[in-house]
């Protein structure tokens, strides 16, 4: 009786390895798809940095939770390609004082090497990051 509770403690061991191993693997999995990028550095833009992630299929900007939207008349989201090209995207801010905070990036964008806060009103650069390498 002695033999039988020792052989389920070790099968319950065992069991319990092989689950945390396979979640293990599937949040490596999860975070290989992961980017974050450099704290933003600007004008009116200093702090909080944006993350790039795929989501079925399609690639997701998204603004950390400690990033500040600037006061200014009309911020927007752009991008610029490894090759220097710039994308102007979509509004920062939306109708009943809501936040772009995740968007998904145009298919034709064929990489971000740096993310950017742009106030079109003014055209002025107000904040920008950067990935340490370009991402998608």
């Amino acid at each position: 009786m002695d033999n039988l509770g020792t052989f389920k403690r070790i099968r319950m061991g065992l069991f319990s390895s092989l689950v945390a191993a396979f979640l293990l693997a599937a949040m490596s999995s999860l975070a290989a798809d992961m980017h974050t990028s450099t704290v933003f550095q600007g004008v009116k833009v200093n702090g909080g940095t944006v993350t790039h992630s795929k989501q079925d299929g399609k690639n997701l900007l998204t603004l950390s939770d400690d990033f500040k939207v600037p006061g200014t008349p009309d911020p927007h989201w752009q991008v610029i390609d490894s090759k220097g090209n710039v994308y102007l995207l979509q509004r920062l801010d939306i109708k009943g004082g809501k936040v772009n905070r995740s968007i998904t990036v145009p298919s034709y964008v064929p990489d971000i090497a740096k993310v950017q806060i742009w106030c079109a009103f003014a055209e002025t650069l107000l904040g920008e990051a950067s990935f340490s390498s370009p991402v998608m």
